[in-house]
């Protein structure tokens, strides 16, 4: 038995939230019930009928796809500014209907998940379950030890501050600094802003992986099929139970000091062991 709604993103009749408005609407029947929001349902034994049709899964032609996305292409499935700009959807020739899964802006790059499975979609985007994205980034000038081990603790965006981050120095100079960053969470533009409140504009941003899932040797515009095991892993992946403390909407406190992680820490032990010695 599993959620209506969670069904109809199976049999990709949009995403998760989308389903849940075709079901508000009245338009969900289950054996010959109309549906509500919470109502679960047997695929393999229960009626479940949209719109009068009846709803089928073919869970065989689901699809999964990770594309490197380039430099000045959104990642929506269509230009909403009718300019003719080209999306991420563009580069995929595959039929149906795909959901990206992790947006990057128009001048970011890297790693892209493509799907028409619309339940697994929303568990990847969705900041409850936690999934780790690891970005390389080069910011403009020397990035102090002072911001580092503030943006690890957190910084306060819109209101809330966000999530315990990791940041690794990858490479230091006075003109630029590479980083290495991992978040948990996806706010828009979220490294880009945050980068700017500390005072360093960002001169590349590509991301390198997206929990299980990594960018490997793919070039930009280029994309290929998850294999098996890739699928498989993703999937364990989004059965694990959720975290409630991770999403907490409207929530304004600093992370407290011990989930900064990093150079700072290294520093301290640094001193610790010249203090014993």
């Amino acid at each position: 038995m599993e959620r209506i709604q969670k069904l109809m993103a199976q049999a990709n009749l949009g995403s998760r939230r989308e389903c849940e408005k075709i079901i508000e609407q009245g338009r969900v029947r289950v054996n010959g019930r109309l549906a509500t929001l919470g109502d679960k349902a047997d695929p393999d034994t229960d009626r479940i009928e949209v719109d009068g049709r009846l709803l089928t899964i073919n869970r065989e032609s689901l699809v999964y796809v990770a594309l490197n996305k380039p430099k000045g292409i959104i990642s929506s499935l269509e230009d909403e500014l009718n300019q003719d700009r080209q999306t991420v959807r563009d580069l995929i020739p595959l039929p149906g209907h795909l959901y990206p899964v992790g947006r990057l802006d128009k001048q970011s790059e890297g790693l892209m998940l493509m799907t028409n499975d619309g339940d697994m979609a929303h568990k990847m985007t969705h900041p409850r379950y936690g999934h780790e994205k690891m970005y390389h980034v080069v910011v403009e000038g020397f990035l102090s030890d002072q911001s580092i081990d503030k943006w690890q603790r957190g910084i306060l965006l819109d209101g809330q501050y966000t999530a315990p981050a990791k940041i690794e120095v990858v490479r230091q100079h006075r003109e630029f600094t590479q980083l290495k960053v991992t978040l948990r969470e996806g706010r828009k533009r979220q490294i880009r802003r945050i980068a700017n409140m500390l005072g360093h504009s960002v001169r590349e941003l590509v991301r390198e992986s997206i929990g299980p899932i990594k960018l490997g040797n793919l070039k930009p515009g280029q994309w290929r099929h998850l294999n098996p095991e890739e699928v498989a892993q993703l999937r364990r992946s989004v059965k694990e139970k959720p975290d409630p403390k991770r999403h907490r909407p409207g929530k304004s406190h600093r992370p407290s000091a011990h989930h900064s992680t990093g150079r700072s820490n290294q520093r301290r032990g640094a001193e610790t062991q010249k203090k014993k010695k």
